[in-house]
C-alpha cells in the first residue's frame, strides 16, 4: 500500500508560479514511477505529467512542457510539480498518482495507476 497526500495548491495570478507536493508513505513510493493529472471542473481527467522511480526520465503532456517540471526526492518520499507561467487554462484540481515499475521506467497516461491522492486545488485569477 501506498498512501499519498497532496499539498500546495492554491490561488495564483496568471504568470504566476506554484509548486505543488505529493507525500507518499507505506515504504514502495521509491520503487513506483509518478504522475500528475488534473480535472477541471466539468472536465474529464487529463494527464500532465510522469517520472520513472529513479527520477532519471519524464514525460509531459505538450502544453505544459514548456512550462511545468516534475521531480521527485525519494530519501523524503516526496514528488513535486513545479508550475510556472500558470495560464487561464491550468485551474484544475491535481493530483498525484503511482504504480509499481521496473527501475527507469517512465510511467504514460494510459498507465494502470494503483495509488492516488485527494488532489489539491489550483485556481489561476486573471
Amino acid at each position: 500500500q501506498v498512501q499519498l497526500v497532496e499539498s500546495g495548491g492554491g490561488i495564483v495570478q496568471a504568470g504566476g508560479s506554484l509548486r505543488l507536493s505529493c507525500a507518499g508513505s507505506g515504504g514502495r513510493f521509491s520503487r513506483c514511477g509518478m504522475a500528475w493529472f488534473r480535472q477541471g471542473a466539468g472536465e474529464e481527467r487529463e494527464f500532465v505529467a510522469s517520472i520513472s522511480s529513479t527520477g532519471s526520465s519524464t514525460y509531459y503532456l505538450d502544453s505544459v512542457k514548456a512550462r511545468f517540471a516534475i521531480s521527485r526526492d525519494n530519501a523524503k518520499n516526496t514528488g513535486y510539480l513545479q508550475m510556472n507561467s500558470l495560464k487561464p487554462e491550468d485551474p484544475a484540481v491535481y493530483y498525484c498518482a503511482v504504480l509499481p515499475l521496473p527501475a527507469g521506467t517512465t510511467p504514460g497516461p494510459g498507465g494502470l495507476y494503483d495509488y492516488w491522492g485527494q488532489g489539491t486545488q489550483v485556481t489561476v485569477s486573471s
